[in-house]
């Protein structure tokens, strides 16, 4: 879905964008206000774009003479939110799945039910009922209980849906989001929108902090970002070498302590469990006002599935000599591929969304010689 006129979720972001542009006192404050001030009028994909250039930080909210209780009622936080969390569902691919956001919450619960029960039934069906208590001390001792075929076939048939369904997705969002922007994206704007990524550079308040329930601004939400998105990013690449070294050195799993894959996912594990945990707490502490209602189960949801991942995939690493092993291991394979199949249905597309925007506004920001520091 690319639609080119404006639709009713659309309406407020509208109104709102209208009337900061004709203020404009927040500009210096991130990057969706001088990518606002470079047009006089908002189709869908200019507010989808423009959505996901915003980090939530609230810091325009607190600036605002406008935010309630004015009678303006301009809150572009919360309302920029809804938007965001919409074009998740505009975008998604196939069409057919997009009803999956609106209760995401219940589905990725009902994703992962169905996903753990599955492993812990078929770890009984394929072995003696009673395996699945012993203590494993041999080396290939997950592949005791499930064959490294079978858990490479499942696994990769869920990880390419993903990848395609995300790609898909990208593509609906980026042609919709560029319409006003027909210059070719260079390798400079890919590199800028990577930093720019990396460092969580807009989820600062302008330099400040990010707001919560006061006015007084802190980083303890860009932090909390920084342990979930590299925490992720480790155990993918602990992932990757460890499927190098299977294949192509022929140096099959369980690995030392000092290896790459085992160094790489502790780290990366205790990331995820922390990163999320944080961010929970962080998000209770929010002032309400900045908070969109209608994607508080998804962000909820994301939250669990990633401290979910870290924290199983943390206990099997400490336990995997012990009776508790067959289980943490059908929790852990159940939690991880729950999260490959409802990625492109979940928070999990706003990181991809976000990457598009900050590379269109690298585009922009070049070609109307907008400063650095904005």
């Amino acid at each position: 879905m690319r639609p080119a006129e404006l639709t009713e979720h659309h309406a407020e972001a509208e109104r709102l964008m209208t009337i900061c542009n004709a203020c404009r006192y927040c500009e210096g404050l991130c990057a969706v206000f001088p990518a606002m001030e470079m047009r006089r009028s908002f189709a869908a994909g200019d507010l989808d774009y423009l959505a996901n250039l915003c980090h939530s930080c609230g810091a325009c909210y607190v600036d605002c003479q406008f935010s309630p209780p004015h009678e303006f009622e301009v809150n572009v936080p919360r309302v920029l939110a809804e938007v965001r969390a919409r074009s998740y569902r505009d975008h998604a691919w196939p069409g057919f799945m997009r009803p999956l956001f609106d209760r995401n919450g219940l589905a990725i619960s009902v994703a992962v039910a169905l996903c753990v029960t599955a492993f812990i039934l078929g770890f009984v069906v394929w072995h003696d009922p009673s395996m699945l208590f012993e203590a494993y001390r041999n080396p290939g001792s997950f592949y005791a209980l499930m064959p490294h075929s079978a858990m490479a076939a499942l696994f990769g048939a869920a990880a390419l849906f993903a990848a395609v369904a995300l790609a898909m997705g990208f593509r609906s969002f980026w042609r919709a989001a560029r319409e006003q922007i027909p210059e070719a994206v260079g390798s400079a704007a890919v590199l800028q929108a990577l930093r720019d990524a990396g460092e969580l550079r807009y989820l600062d308040g302008g330099g400040v902090g990010c707001y919560n329930a006061d006015e007084r601004p802190t980083d303890r939400r860009r932090f909390w970002h920084h342990l979930t998105f590299y925490g992720f990013l480790l155990c993918f690449a602990a992932t990757s070498s460890a499927t190098l070294m299977h294949y192509i050195l022929d140096m099959p799993a369980p690995y030392p302590w000092y290896a790459p894959p085992k160094i790489m996912g502790t780290i990366g594990g205790i990331g995820l469990a922390a990163g999320p945990l944080g961010l929970f707490f962080a998000r209770r502490r929010r002032d309400p006002m900045l908070l969109a209602s209608a994607s508080s189960a998804m962000d909820n949801a994301f939250i669990f599935m990633f401290f979910a991942t870290g924290l199983t995939g943390l206990l099997l690493m400490l336990l995997r000599q012990t009776p508790a092993m067959g289980i943490l291991l059908a929790l852990h394979l159940g939690v991880v591929l729950a999260l490959f199949m409802t990625m492109p249905y979940g928070k999990f597309v706003h990181g991809i969304f976000r990457y598009a925007a900050l590379m269109l506004y690298a585009v922009e920001r070049r070609r109307a010689h907008v400063p650095e520091a904005a």
